[in-house]
């Protein structure tokens, strides 16, 4: 890439990279702060899982997803977005040398 008459430098000086530093918090201690700070013996994330139980109990069909999909994974899903339920078949390709040519 060419540098151009003042050396890279943009107009104001700058080179132009760079831009905003990328400052993200650390999400992970985040959590682990806030979930893990105890009231009465018990943890934050504690309370928010004895409070999806509860709530799973009483017939809250949300709270039991949050709870089993976080617990257990969520089922695997098969999507056909290309054969509408149709057989595939696949073609078997060979593939062989060419015989040299002879001159």
């Amino acid at each position: 890439m060419r540098e151009g008459r003042n050396g890279g430098k943009l107009r104001n000086g700058g080179t132009g990279a760079g831009g905003r530093p990328k400052k993200l918090p650390a999400l992970d201690l985040i959590m682990a702060n806030v979930l893990g700070a105890e009231k009465d013996g018990i943890s934050a994330g504690e309370a928010i899982i004895m409070k999806l139980r509860e709530q799973a109990l009483k017939g809250d069909i949300k709270a039991a997803q949050i709870l089993l999909d976080r617990g257990w994974g969520k089922p695997k899903q098969n999507i056909d977005i290309t054969t509408q339920g149709e057989k595939v078949t696949v073609p078997t390709i060979i593939f062989t040398k060419d015989k040299e040519e002879t001159k």
